[in-house]
């Protein structure tokens, strides 16, 4: 055949110019891929708190008590947990993109049932899905930062949650307060947002090797390589004592500042959240280049002291003093956190980071979800705002202080 078309003046093709099979799409670089993913925590954490200054709204429209804001509050926090015992590490398995899809889809769809909720029911079931995708995202997103760069992959971690959290509790209250559809405005933005990171995401290159064992790693389950149990064990009490003032800023501050400004401004709701995660992002840059136990002492330290301004505040009846309180104790936050990242994360191989990140999310959330449940229960039933904020603030300075010296012994033992 080839004679015969070279006869007739035709010359064949060979075969490696003949039709080329269809290109490989392009890949964002990998610089673009860390900043997409950072983005990712910075929106899903921003989602996470915009609700916190609508809550006011939702009670006044729908005519529930303390107990279900609080409720609504800890199943959110419920939600993350089963999903990083669960999905934890799935993307260890499976890869990171993947996982990051599916979150993202399914923030989209939360966006949508919070913006047309009519009552408790709806509310409750887009915090639940909103729980479930965040948790499987949270650990894929830090494993997949420390993929991509590990000294930024650290700091990412710690700043971008924080600096989701400022913005979408400062954000939902601007919104609410003077733009029009104050229950769906934030919610249809945000819709918008995973909208388009789901898109980039198809154009993402995964930045893990994929590994067997993806279904048997939806066994819950809580474990640690051995060589991370010991400063993870050290970290935990510190970590109780930071996410219990973020239940108290998410659950119960809101109502509390309203007393004490005399406003129902709906961003004054968001304000202590906005202030505590707000300057815990600023703690966390200013203090990156610190050794990590000085770092997390000086956090719980923080804390400590933003915690008694807080019960001062609340004595006095100062809303100035108690915002100053909830800022030093945020800078205390983002210090501690950091420095907790710190020094567990540089010791974990690449294929076990979701999982060992699973297990600090899970001792977080679990800090915050319990206490702020608790704290709608006494609110109702133990004598009011006031009153509870007077118990959870004397309780987080009581975890401080443990930490704090837990924190003090280990270094003796070190030395």
């Amino acid at each position: 055949m080839s004679e015969l078309l070279t006869a007739v003046g035709v010359r064949p093709v060979p075969l490696d110019r003949r039709l080329p099979l269809s290109p490989a799409p392009r890949r964002l670089p990998p610089a673009a891929a860390f900043y997409l993913q950072a983005s990712i925590a910075v929106f899903f954490l921003a989602g996470s708190s915009a609700p916190t200054p609508l809550y006011a709204l939702y009670q006044a429209e729908w005519g529930f008590s303390p107990i279900t804001t609080t409720i609504v509050f800890g199943v959110y926090a419920l939600a993350v947990l089963s999903a990083l015992l669960t999905a934890g590490s799935l993307s260890d398995h499976v890869g990171r993109r993947p996982v990051l899809l599916a979150a993202v889809v399914a923030q989209a769809a939360t966006m949508a049932v919070f913006a047309t909720a009519s009552g408790v029911p709806e509310l409750v079931v887009a915090r639940i899905v909103q729980g479930l995708s965040t948790g499987a995202a949270m650990s894929a997103i830090g494993a997949g930062l420390l993929d991509l760069h590990k000294s930024k992959g650290t700091i990412a971690n710690a700043v971008a949650p924080l600096t989701g959290t400022a913005l979408g509790a400062i954000g939902s209250g601007l919104l609410v307060q003077y733009l029009p559809v104050p229950a769906r405005l934030v919610y249809l933005l945000l819709f918008g947002v995973f909208v388009v990171q789901a898109i980039a995401l198809l154009y993402m290159a995964e930045p893990a090797l994929r590994r067997p064992g993806a279904w048997a790693s939806l066994r819950p389950r809580f474990g640690l390589p051995a060589n991370v149990r010991g400063p993870v064990l050290a970290a935990i009490p510190v970590l109780v004592a930071m996410w219990a003032l973020v239940g108290f800023d998410g659950s119960i501050a809101p109502a509390l500042v309203r007393k004490l400004v005399g406003s129902n401004s709906f961003v004054f709701g968001g304000l202590p959240l906005f202030l505590l995660a707000g300057s815990g992002a600023v703690s966390v840059l200013a203090l990156r280049a610190t050794p990590a136990r000085f770092e997390m002492l000086a956090g719980v330290s923080g804390l400590l002291v933003g915690a008694g301004l807080t019960l001062l505040a609340v004595e006095l009846g100062s809303a100035a003093l108690f915002f100053v309180g909830g800022s030093v104790a945020g800078a205390g936050f983002g210090a501690a956190f950091q420095g907790a990242i710190r020094t567990v994360l540089p010791l974990v191989a690449p294929h076990e980071r979701a999982g060992v990140l699973s297990v600090v999310y899970v001792v977080s959330y679990l800090a915050m979800g319990l206490p702020a449940v608790v704290a709608g229960f006494l609110v109702v039933y133990d004598g009011g705002v006031l009153t509870t904020a007077r118990e959870y603030g004397v309780a987080v300075i009581g975890l401080a202080a443990v930490a704090l010296a837990g924190l003090a012994r280990s270094g003796r033992t070190s030395n």
